[in-house]
Parts: C-alpha cells; structure tokens; sequence
C-alpha cells in the first residue's frame, strides 16, 4: 500500500519520463533523492511520470526520456538490466534520434561519470532538485535530440559527452526540506518518514567523497523541518533524520527536544538516526533516542590508533570513543557497532593491534553492553585528498582480517567486514577512465559476479593500472573536467598536509 504525500499533476502530459532505479523497488522506495525528484517530476506540469524498477514490470507506454538514479559504483548492473529489458542499445553512441534520451544522476555520477558516460547522452552533475526542474523544462517541449542535447549543455551542472568540455558542479540552497513523499509498506524502511536536515560535513575526513561532493555544509532552517515533521506524523508513527553531519545542525537539540515533548505527551513516535556523531554524543541524546525505540546505533571511529586518525583528519581522542560508549550504554541503548576500516594509507601491523587494545578497554568498562565492530576495506575515491592513494593489496588486507576476526572473537566481540574482493572492485569503478564501458558491459552480459569482473579483465585485456596502484599528484584524471569546491590544488595541499601526520 501507497499514501502519497502530495498531489501529482493532473494536466495533460506532452513527455513520458521513465524514472528508473537500478535496484529493486523496496530499495527504490526507500532511497530520499531518488523519491523526491519522482515527485519533482510527477508534479511537474506536462511530465507523465512512471516509477521503474529492476523488479517490476515494464510500463506499456513507451518512454521519451529515462532517468536513472546512481547511488552506488555497482549501480551500473540495474542501469544495464533495464536498458536490455526495453531493448535499448547500451550506448548512446548506438541509437537514433528515435530512441529515448538516456539520463542519470546521483552521488556516482557527480563522483566520477567516465566509465560510464558513453551509456548515457547526458548527466546530472551535483545536487539535482533546482537541475531536474529546468532539464524537464526542455525536455517537455519535445526537441529534436541533437537540439535537446544542445540546450541542456548551456544549463549549469549538466555534463553532455561531445558538448562540455569542462562542467560545474550544481549546489543548491536548502530551503525547502527534502522528506520521503511516498509512503509504503513495500520499502526496505517500511513507512518510514525520512527528512534531511542537513546535507555535507564540516569534518572533511581524508577519505569521505560524501563530505567532499556535498561541500558546503548546509542546513535546512528549523520552522521547515518541524512543519515536515508535522506532516510526516499525520501519516506515520516511524521518524528518521538523515544527514552525514546531522548533529552539527545549529538547532538539532531543538529538533530532538520538539521530538522529545511529543513523545512525553503520550505520542507513539519510532525515532530514527542511523549514526551518532562519536564526539557529540550526550546522556540527552541517547535518552531521546531510546524514548523513540532505538536499541542501538553506531558510531564511527575509522582507525583505533590515534596516528591514522590524525592522518586522515578524524581528530577524534580515544576518551572520547570511550565516553561515547559509556553514555550510550548507561542511558540505554543496549548495542552499538563501531565502524572502521582497514587499508588507511600508512597502516601497519601496530595499528592494526590497537583495535584489539581498544577493544578490551570498551569490554572491561561496558560488561553485558553488545559491541560489534564493523570493518570496510579503504577505497580511495575522487574529489577527496586521498583520491591519489594506493589501494591495499588484497592479500595483506585478508591477513588483517583473519587477525581482527580471530582476536575480537577471543574477546568475545562480533566482527563485520565488507568483501574484500568487491572493495576491490569498488575501486577499480570508482577512480576508472571511459574505457572501462566495455568491460562494465562484458560484466553485465557474463552475470556480473567476481568471476565475471576477473574474465572481462582478461578478456579485454585491461589492466587496472592507477585505478588501482594510484597516481602521482602531477598526472591528469579521469574527473578532472568536473569543476567542484575544494579545487584539485587545494585537495592537494590538503593530502601533503596530513601526509605530513604519517
């Protein structure tokens, strides 16, 4: 079941837009960009706009144009899947002015289009809300492709492959608040009414293309969210407040205290925050959190040796980790997972020990408090100060992981990593050139799982180079033609003084 939030336009429609996640629907449903700009579209005066999904079925009308949402490197699977269902040549290069233009935006695309910008005939680059308007403005008046594809590379943040040369990075304004507008107990977070509060983060952690991309940290004023809030309570018991850096939000204690009030006075309210700012967690916060059914959260450490923290700019004190735990299990939350990672630049086997250190100290003060570590493998990604960096060689990043799992386990402490192998592959796609389109296809038609990325390798033979080993700060990359805040010089600066910290 559906309950639409809004009222989508009834005037007679000149386009059919396709808006397609490359996923299944309960992931499509649940994803706030992707949502919000379906319901930009579907209120959109002259739009016919139709929700599509890797699992559902394929719409009768045939589509004018299609847009894709790309929130993750692997994304490219559900945009090939789809494009084969239609029976749409995979690359733009190989259809006709009578084929449907091919679109897409989302954190992937503004990180690094180029493996894929031949399977597209133009991209989103940047925050999408105020760009998505005006490219449906064109689009709705029907041109001829070649003249649609003209006037859409004149608007800022659209990149057309063969028209720009260079592209800016579109950022809007946060006024009006970004919440879920749509509803459905066939969501992944099943009726959940999600709000942005804030997008980006002031911390700018070497390695964190969310921070980097979304500079700079903007806020949505507090009248805007607490009227979503309202709104979203009419329809719904389950709240969650979304953002990199949500407690930085000047009136996020307001925020949580209106939360508070209401839930004091009898209201029912699920409240949800996915992580917890390790250095501004408070007894208040926790308190709040708990009043609102969550059991447990996480908090996010990156390094448990205090060198690699300063290295990748986590200034974080391990009092301060220490604390945070405390806290929340003494104003009861019952778990919490600690997030890191492993394959820093500059780590070794002592940094490596020190989880384990920190991991006894957080047992021997929190007895009967379920603690889960939960490991990813570093993946260098662009517009960051580490976009330069070596990736781990896989054999060294597995002897770390069977350490880490054998001596946790001892200490009676769950631990979680991410696949190795598809970190690997991660960055092979994200740091990638345009010719990788050819092996992302190859991939797609063998199946696309690990067997499939190593013979599209062989088969083509391609060898990842720099995508893999890294680059020297002097060489031109694949993104460089994307103009985006910090500059490259000054990413640069930003990576020579933190390797200072090494």
């Amino acid at each position: 079941m559906e309950k639409y939030l809004y009222t989508p336009s009834k005037t007679s429609s000149s386009l059919n837009l396709w808006m397609a996640y490359p996923a299944k629907e309960e992931f499509a449903l649940s994803s706030l960009g992707y949502m919000w700009l379906y319901k930009l579209s579907d209120t959109h005066d002259g739009i016919h706009s139709i929700r599509v999904s890797t699992d559902t079925p394929l719409p009768s009308c045939n589509p004018d144009a299609v847009a894709f949402s790309l929130s993750f490197d692997f994304d490219f699977m559900g945009v090939l899947e789809l494009l084969d269902k239609c029976k749409i040549p995979f690359l733009a290069a190989e259809r006709n002015d009578d084929t449907p233009l091919i679109f897409a935006g989302g954190p992937v695309i503004t990180t690094n289009p180029e493996p894929l910008k031949a399977i597209f005939d133009f991209l989103i680059i940047g925050d999408g809300e105020t760009t998505f308007i005006k490219v449906l403005d064109i689009l709705k008046t029907k041109p001829e492709k070649n003249e649609a594809l003209k006037q859409l590379a004149e608007l800022e943040g659209v990149y057309v492959p063969g028209f720009n040369k260079k592209v800016k990075k579109a950022t809007d304004e946060l006024i009006n608040v970004i919440y879920t507008p749509i509803l459905s107990d066939k969501s992944y977070f099943k009726n959940t009414f999600v709000i942005e509060i804030a997008r980006g983060c002031m911390n700018r952690c070497a390695f964190c293309t969310a921070s980097y991309i979304n500079l700079p940290f903007r806020c949505y004023p507090y009248e805007e969210i607490i009227e979503a809030i309202n709104l979203g309570l009419k329809h719904t018991n389950k709240i969650a407040l979304l953002g990199a850096q949500i407690s930085a939000h000047p009136d996020f204690n307001k925020i949580m205290n209106y939360l508070c009030k209401r839930i004091d006075s009898g209201e029912n309210i699920e409240l949800g925050i996915s992580s917890l700012r390790t250095d501004s967690v408070t007894p208040e916060m926790v308190k709040i959190l708990v009043k609102g059914g969550q059991r447990t959260s996480t908090i996010a450490i990156e390094a448990a040796s205090e060198r690699l923290r300063k290295l990748i700019n986590k200034n974080l004190k391990e009092d301060q980790i220490l604390n945070a735990v405390k806290i929340s299990r003494e104003n009861g939350l019952k778990g919490l997972k600690i997030y890191s990672m492993i394959g820093i630049p500059t780590e070794t086997q002592e940094d490596i020990q020190e989880f384990i250190t920190l991991a006894k100290k957080i047992k021997a003060e929190n007895k009967r408090f379920k603690i889960t570590f939960s490991f990813s493998t570093f993946v260098p990604k662009p517009h960051t100060p580490f976009q330069w960096c070596k990736r781990e060689d896989t054999k060294s990043l597995e002897a770390k992981q069977k350490y880490l799992e054998k001596e946790l386990s001892k200490l009676g402490i769950e631990s979680k990593f991410s696949s190795i192998k598809w970190d690997y592959w991660q960055t092979l796609l994200s740091r990638g050139n345009e010719n990788l389109t050819d092996f992302l296809i190859e991939v797609y038609k063998n199946g696309g799982k690990n067997g499939a990325y190593k013979s599209a390798l062989k088969s083509l033979n391609i060898t990842p180079g720099k995508a893999i080993e890294g680059f020297a700060l002097t060489d031109s990359l694949p993104w460089d033609y994307i103009e985006i805040y910090p500059s490259k010089q000054l990413l640069i600066n930003e990576y020579q003084r933190l390797m200072k910290r090494s």
